[in-house]
């Protein structure tokens, strides 16, 4: 890296270098870059492999990569186009409502400055019940307590989408916004029948709740209902969450979204570029590997499928240098 942040640059990086940006400054001064990653609830997949990044991409004193708890992908968004955060993990369908203004966006402007990183990894939706509530189907739902998952989460976008695909609404089901793993706690202690949650398998909360509850499943989200989501919104992919990723629990065909690195078109060129050529180095490829079973889903080879947003330019000298872009 050539050259290091001033102390004045780093107060900047606060506001999501757009000071920096307007000035014209180098994008490497003196000090260091300091580079935030919002990601998701402990108990999910974007925190632990967030951290992987951040620890595998720093490389101090010049750049210093944290990841941060976050309440998910509409929060992190919200964050990088306010300059609260420099970057964040994001599904790929709130990233393309944030950037056109549609879907949950509608009616509250553009984010404009939107910009991808990279595509990481599919992102299954699972939809978790307890065996003792006797959920077969999504329509089975009807008069369930069923945690939606907490505002500002794309795990709640999502699960309104499902829901209507079946016919049904928040106000047919006795609905809750919790996070992953206060719900598998409420499902534990019998006050919760279901609960929506949208990441890489295998999650914790839901790994230790099939090992120490009386039995869990997972109901497919599948069929004629999820083909007709899949032409609605095209940012839905089949999937599969394979047998024994769970105690107990089968093969369940589902609905996934990707997860997607995102950014703002503001943080300098020159930083992104570092940031995206050492996420795709060999350090972070065998901390990836090691650390999370998601870990092997990220490749280079797909860090620009299912791109709905422009790609930071910094990113882009990078994939062009590696041969993704022409």
């Amino acid at each position: 890296m050539t050259g290091l942040f001033t102390r004045r640059d780093i107060a900047r990086l606060g506001l999501g270098f757009s000071a920096a940006a307007v000035l014209g400054r180098p994008a490497l001064a003196q000090g260091p870059a300091f580079f935030r990653i919002g990601t998701g609830g402990t108990a999910g997949t974007y925190y632990p492999v967030g951290g992987l990044i951040a620890n595998a991409v720093s490389n101090p004193p010049n750049l210093v990569v944290t990841a941060q708890a976050a309440n998910g992908s509409v929060a992190n968004v919200n964050a990088i186009a306010s300059g609260a955060l420099e970057s964040g993990f994001s599904q790929s369908d709130v990233a393309f409502w944030a950037h056109t203004g549609t879907g949950l966006f509608e009616g509250k402007g553009k984010v404009d400055d939107l910009r991808l990183l990279a595509n990481l990894y599919p992102e299954s939706i699972h939809l978790v019940v307890s065996k003792a509530a006797n959920i077969k189907s999504v329509a089975d739902l009807k008069g369930k307590r069923v945690s939606l998952d907490e505002p500002g989460s794309g795990t709640l976008v999502d699960s309104k989408i499902i829901l209507a695909g079946w016919g049904l609404s928040e106000k047919d089901v006795k609905a809750d916004y919790l996070k992953p793993n206060q719900a598998a706690e409420k499902m534990r202690d019998g006050g919760m029948d279901a609960f929506f949650f949208v990441g890489g398998y295998p999650t914790s909360a839901i790994t230790e709740l099939a090992a120490t509850s009386s039995g869990i499943d997972l109901v497919p989200i599948d069929g004629p209902q999820a083909d007709e989501i899949r032409k609605k919104h095209a940012f839905f992919a089949a999937d599969e969450i394979p047998a024994g990723t769970y105690k107990g629990v089968g093969a369940t065909k589902t609905l996934a979204v990707g997860a997607q690195w995102v950014t703002s078109a503001k943080v300098p060129d020159a930083v992104v570029y570092e940031i995206v050529k050492g996420l795709w180095s060999d350090k972070t490829r065998a901390a990836l590997d090691a650390g999370h079973a998601k870990g092997k889903f990220i490749r280079k080879e797909t860090a620009l499928a299912g791109v709905g947003i422009p790609v930071h330019p910094g990113a882009e000298k990078f994939y062009k240098e590696a041969g993704l872009l022409k």
